[in-house]
């Protein structure tokens, strides 16, 4: 397994590489003077051009791209425009929010979509599995934002249960004040990525639960939930791990949206923020950061599948 985990950290590279690439050129495309932004509009034509030589912008674009990626091997990521320190820095003081609102997130999203595909699954073809599946459609075809502001105000402005935006540190009010900020957002980024979840738990379940080990398991007694929880859950596990890394990994790269809805500091707000700053080391810092996050994912994804399926082997 070490070997096969080397090999795919290796093969993940080329990927890390293109990706670079990429924003590092488009980013230049955008319109805007990083240096006229931070100087503001009165700035004379000399100070721009002192500071775009002290940004480096100044350079050729093949010029600054080889310093860019020198400091980038080096795990230097440069340091933002605006914040006037180390992106690394701003990345890791915006990344708490993040963190912890994808994991409420999915949290949420595996708490109902694995049961609402199960329950599908187990009711194929009745009422009952058409329901559900009118259900996770209509959280695929919603659109998140319209999920967020509906949230707010229902439970943040008639019933006031929930605070409608912003956040709390952790160091500052504790994890549950922490987590009483973040429920509507979660709740918003969860409800919709649990729909895929339990149509991939249906697909899953049905192809498991058509197998002649399913039907000797009940035709020896076996209680419904026992087949289901011990037997058909563990064989349908693979695909569901996999919708769910890929969901993690969606969430984690695109929480602009939810973040600016909420007003919540993390990474995706900053992303949003740094693009109208024309702050472009902090975007390149991001879009690597979520690539990172990306090659990660699918790699815990790829050994979690020996866990649940003893006959997978690692070459």
């Amino acid at each position: 397994m070490i070997n096969y985990t080397i090999r795919r950290l290796l093969s993940s590279l080329p990927t890390l590489i293109i990706v670079a690439v990429l924003v590092f050129v488009l980013i230049r495309m955008v319109p805007g003077n990083p240096a006229l932004v931070m100087l503001g509009e009165e700035a004379t034509p000399d100070e721009i051009t002192r500071m775009e030589a002290k940004l480096g912008i100044d350079q050729p674009l093949p010029v600054q791209f080889v310093r860019w990626t020198s400091k980038v091997l080096r795990g230097d990521l440069g340091d933002s425009i605006y914040y006037r320190k180390p992106v690394t820095q701003v990345i890791s003081a915006h990344l708490e929010p993040t963190v912890l609102l994808v994991l409420y997130a999915m949290t949420i999203c595996l708490l109902i979509g694995v049961p609402l595909g199960i329950t599908a699954a187990t009711h194929r073809n009745g009422p009952i599995d058409r329901f559900c599946m009118i259900l996770s459609m209509t959280g695929i075809s919603m659109p998140g934002f319209w999920l967020a502001l509906n949230l707010i105000i229902i439970f943040a402005v008639k019933l006031e249960w929930l605070p409608s935006v912003g956040y709390s540190m952790i160091r500052e009010g504790g994890l549950l004040e922490s987590l009483k900020y973040l429920t509507l957002p979660a709740a918003a980024m969860g409800l919709q990525r649990s729909a895929s979840i339990a149509r991939v738990t249906r697909s899953s379940m049905l192809d498991v639960l058509n197998n002649d080990y399913i039907r000797t398991a009940k035709a020896k007694g076996l209680s419904e939930y026992r087949v289901i929880a011990y037997h058909a859950l563990k064989n349908a596990a693979n695909q569901i791990v996999t919708q769910a890394g890929i969901s993690f990994a969606i969430l984690m790269g695109g929480s602009v949206v939810i973040e600016s809805v909420f007003n919540i500091p993390g990474i995706g707000r900053l992303a949003f923020d740094s693009i109208a700053r024309r702050d472009y080391p902090t975007i390149q810092g991001h879009i690597l950061f979520v690539a990172f996050v990306y090659v990660f994912v699918n790699l815990i994804v790829d050994l979690l599948y020996k866990f649940f399926d003893p006959r997978v082997e690692y070459k």
